[in-house]
């Protein structure tokens, strides 16, 4: 069943606070938005809702983790990650405080709502903060999976949610979300895919396979600390590599695999994303099209590039 990876966020948050009396949730007025109403409405008392002031709610989160409390804080990626990173680095991280930052509408698939709103920076802003635990789901069961778990760890985290609604891709939350996963095994080339074009890369690979280009299709939902063994592995049996992410080609996904791979299994790496530069307003659906980040563009990007 499709559902928004924000929506199985609300769900699984609003189980796990009323199942664990540490947590409790912090939002900056869009409770509705990112789905953490579903905890206020769970667990009141465990609720706070700081308005617009995301640097405050941070602040607070810290506060929070120091004393004892599991906090997750709540926000669009654009607002958790760029104008609270400071607070983020400085409050969070360099303290090491036990904070779960669960950010929604990330990348391009915010649509209508524009380029101030749309997060193309977040997972390479969070990625590079000395600490930080970075993960990115594809789908409803995989979110639960990666929220229990960041439940359960004792390090400052940023979980990367959507929008949109998405096919599923696991059957049960039931999945170990610190390694990567083989999808689809194929022998021309791979695919690392994140989040949502963990879906346009497994649809781009039945699109190609007629055309005699067979994919591997690797779905990476931890960043940070990235499954590097299991990188590895995909990189030793493929001679060209491709990376999917609805984010900028800098500092994402594609700098995570150039990065193992330069260091450590030289091969060719094409990134795919959103190539340095702002998208505009628009319905999710035409600018994943106009971008080339739907099934049918990273098809014609892989193929180009073969």
């Amino acid at each position: 069943m499709a559902k928004a990876t924000r929506e199985a966020y609300g769900e699984e948050l609003a189980k796990l606070v009323v199942e664990n009396e540490k947590i409790v949730v912090l939002d900056a007025d869009l409770a509705g938005a990112t789905k953490t109403a579903d905890a206020k409405k769970a667990c009141p008392e465990r609720f706070f809702d700081f308005g617009i002031a995301e640097s405050d709610m941070i602040g607070h989160a810290a506060g929070f983790a120091a004393s004892g409390y599991i906090p997750f804080a709540s926000t669009f990626a654009m607002f958790a990650a760029g104008r609270a990173w400071e607070q983020i680095r400085n409050s969070v991280a360099y303290p090491h405080l036990n904070v779960k930052v669960c950010a929604t509408h990330a990348g391009i698939t915010v649509g209508e709502d524009g380029v101030s709103h749309q997060a193309i920076e977040d997972i390479a802003l969070m990625r590079v903060i000395p600490g930080m635990e970075v993960y990115v789901p594809c789908d409803e069961n995989q979110t639960k999976a990666v929220i229990d778990h960041v439940a359960g760890t004792s390090k400052p985290c940023y979980v990367r949610l959507g929008r949109a609604a998405v096919e599923d891709v696991y059957d049960s939350k039931d999945v170990d979300v610190t390694k990567v996963h083989v999808l689809r095994e194929g022998k021309t080339a791979a695919v690392f895919a994140c989040g949502v074009m963990v879906q346009e890369a497994l649809k781009a690979a039945e699109l190609l396979k007629d055309k005699g280009i067979d994919l591997t299709v690797v779905d990476v939902c931890a960043i940070k600390p990235c499954d590097e063994e299991g990188i590895l592995k995909v990189l030793g049996n493929h001679e060209i590599i491709f990376t999917a992410e609805k984010h900028n080609i800098i500092g994402g996904l594609g700098g995570l695999i150039s990065e193992i791979a330069s260091e450590k299994c030289p091969r060719k790496v094409v990134r795919i994303g959103v190539e340095d530069r702002y998208a505009e307003s628009g319905p999710a659906k035409e600018l994943m099209k106009k971008y080339k980040l739907d099934a049918e563009g990273v098809a014609e990007k892989i193929e180009k590039s073969l």
